[in-house]
């Protein structure tokens, strides 16, 4: 019989704190990761301040302000607290379930025949089932005393006990019930049906409820659905860059936030728009969360923050932090509709967010330092150079923007230099395997794609991107779109692999015969003016100028071969030839009687499957028997 054993229990309960207390590391990374993990690092003077930060908000205490970190740092305790408990439980009571006449009788090991006795009236009396009626309980104790009793006195058992730890001898397996022993208990009967119905009809409902409705907000990239439908709604192919912070505002992710619910918050936006006006394009929606979001970013996109309180500072990196996901959510949306204009104008809108800077601005204030000033003194002039590719090949000695900086600043540069991307691409099409080097319609062609960081030594990574003014770590990454002529998609991918050679190839169908071109865009996922843009030319030829395959005669045998389905058809079908014959008869006085019956499908199908194999036949014998049937006509002839 079945035992529920407290020791059990404990091994089980331990095991089940265990799966949450040691993958649980949550408190170790928020207060000793590295500054690598949380991407605190500070290549240049121009990125201490966002480090800085960074370590501020994701390391030491201040993680503590996280509602979800304190409710898991609080769970952890407690579990840690029983986990010592039910390890010094374990630890205490030895082996499992073991059975111990002594300790159930509650006597000395080694004790005498008088002092079982005594242990085992006493013992017997307590727990007799006569005395405690409805007590499963008490009725397994009495069971395990008078167990224990014949282990010390009666002979057999009592070898049995010493040489196998059991009086009934030995035992292929012993099982006990691994839950505590109060379950049984009377007195705690209606508290353990209590919390079992709260837990079974209340607690776990309430978490799958909880679970199912929160996740099921969400889609790919971990975008909500609302998002989504949002950007499906406002997106298309004669969308304009300056109009996309206006469609980011919008995202289901900052409705609640974004949500101005004081006086003052609505006056200090008006403040903020006044000034962020000029940039703007005009609003095509009034609702306050859009425009608020829209505000907001401009404030950023224009390099204006400092006129935020720091409730919209907050606000604005909320935004910040999704706002790469989100953007490839647009991406995706664009690459759905198969619009490649809006598509690149998304990735290009990606670039200037990472950067924080805005359409109209120059593409050296990518530079720490740099502002307007210095931009007016670098591109005028006998070295001036109007794009950041012609800055960074200049000489340390020829850039120009560079008299007011101090020693610091201007190594500041010359590190952001190298750390800009140096990019080269190449590009080919090809079919694989093929004879020849022609593409004929319907081959399966392959563009490849080469990038090439000439900045990276070999074997080395390319690290984070250098954005100072995002307030968060990004990965370096390129989009590789190929489209048509006319802005269709035929391929769009993010290339995240920080090698310092990448290949990325996009397999499509070639077309009808003729002569195509294709446009091929290699751009960055988070730096302004490294895109790279070059035409694919394809020429695809007339496939039936191609030799014609033949087919190898045993390979045309093996397709004659029934399959393994046909095998069991016909099998079924002989097994019902017997049983159809004994049917023929009984259905023409059937049909004598009642008339014509039409067929059952059943019988229709059966009907198909023997003329089939009948066809089969007679295909297989037509050779002889064309033999046999010339003779017959000849003689006829004669």
């Amino acid at each position: 019989m079945l035992q529920y054993d407290d020791s059990a229990a404990a091994f089980v309960a331990l095991s089940f704190v265990t799966i949450y207390i040691v993958p649980c590391k949550l408190l170790h990374v928020a207060l000793f990761s590295s500054d690598e993990e949380i991407g605190a690092i500070s290549r240049t003077t121009a990125e201490k301040e966002k480090a800085a930060k960074l370590k501020k908000t994701s390391k030491g205490l201040k993680t503590l302000n996280s509602p979800w970190f304190l409710a898991n740092l609080v769970i952890t305790i407690l579990l840690t607290v029983l986990f010592i408990w039910l390890f010094l439980s374990v630890q205490s009571n030895g082996e499992v379930n073991s059975f111990d006449p002594f300790h159930i009788l509650d006597i000395d090991t080694g004790a005498d025949m008088k002092e079982i006795k005594k242990a085992y009236k006493k013992m017997s009396l307590k727990f007799h089932p006569d005395k405690n009626p409805n007590n499963p309980q008490a009725e397994a104790t009495f069971m395990m005393v008078a167990k224990a009793y014949e282990a010390l006195t009666d002979p057999t058992a009592k070898e049995n006990y010493e040489k196998y730890g059991n009086p009934d001898g030995k035992q292929s397996l012993a099982v006990s019930i691994g839950l505590p022993e109060f379950l049984l208990n009377v007195d705690n009967r209606n508290f353990v049906l209590l919390s079992y119905l709260i837990i079974m009809v209340g607690v776990i409902p309430m978490a799958v409820w909880s679970y199912y409705s929160n996740s099921s907000k969400f889609g790919e990239k971990d975008v909500m659905y609302d998002s989504y439908a949002w950007f499906h709604h406002n997106l298309n192919e004669h969308i304009l860059i300056k109009s996309l912070p206006e469609v980011l505002s919008g995202s289901a992710e900052f409705r609640e936030r974004n949500m101005t619910k004081t006086v003052e918050g609505k006056q200090e936006i008006g403040k903020i728009l006044v000034k962020a006006k000029p940039h703007m394009q005009k609003p095509q929606f009034q609702h306050p969360v859009v425009l608020k979001g829209n505000v907001l970013l401009h404030a950023y996109l224009t390099r204006q923050t400092d006129v935020l309180s720091e409730a919209s500072q907050e606000d604005l990196n909320f935004m910040l932090r999704y706002s790469s996901s989100l953007i490839d959510a647009m991406i995706s949306v664009c690459k759905h509709q198969e619009s490649l204009a809006a598509a690149l104008n998304c990735i290009k809108f990606g670039q200037y967010v990472a950067q924080g800077m805005w359409m109209k601005d120059s593409e050296l204030l990518q530079l720490p330092h740099f502002t307007s000033a210095e931009v007016a003194h670098a591109t005028k002039g006998k070295n001036g150079v109007k794009t950041i590719k012609d800055y960074i090949a200049l000489d340390n000695d020829s850039k120009k923007g560079l008299a007011d900086f101090s020693d610091a600043q201007k190594e500041d540069i010359f590190k952001t230099c190298t750390l800009l991307p140096d990019v080269t691409i190449e590009s080919k099409v090809f079919v694989d395997d093929d004879e020849d080097s022609n593409v004929y319609e319907g081959d399966l062609c392959t563009v490849a794609v080469t990038i090439t960081r000439n900045n990276l030594e070999d074997g080395e990574k390319a690290g984070l991107v250098h954005a100072p003014r995002f307030p968060f770590p990004k990965r370096e990454a390129w989009w590789v779109a190929l489209g048509t002529t006319q802005g269709k998609i035929i391929s769009i991918d993010k290339v995240t692999s920080p090698n310092k050679v990448v290949e990325h190839k996009i397999k499509f169908l070639a077309p009808k015969t003729g002569t195509y071109e294709f446009e091929l865009h290699v751009l960055s996922n988070a730096y302004v003016g490294f895109d790279f843009s070059d035409s694919v030319e394809l020429k695809t030829l007339d496939a039936s100028v191609l030799p014609e395959y033949k087919i190898h005669p045993d390979d045309a045998e093996l397709d004659d071969e029934p399959t393994l389905f046909e095998e069991m058809m016909n099998a079924n079908i002989e097994d019902d030839s017997d049983s159809e014959e004994e049917e023929d008869s009984d259905s023409d006085d059937e049909s004598e009687e009642g008339g014509i019956r039409e067929l059952t499908a059943a019988e229709r199908k059966k009907q198909e499957l023997q003329n089939a194999r009948k066809k089969a036949a007679s295909a297989a014998g037509d050779d002889s028997d064309s033999d046999d049937d010339s003779d017959v006509e000849e003689v006829h002839a004669d």
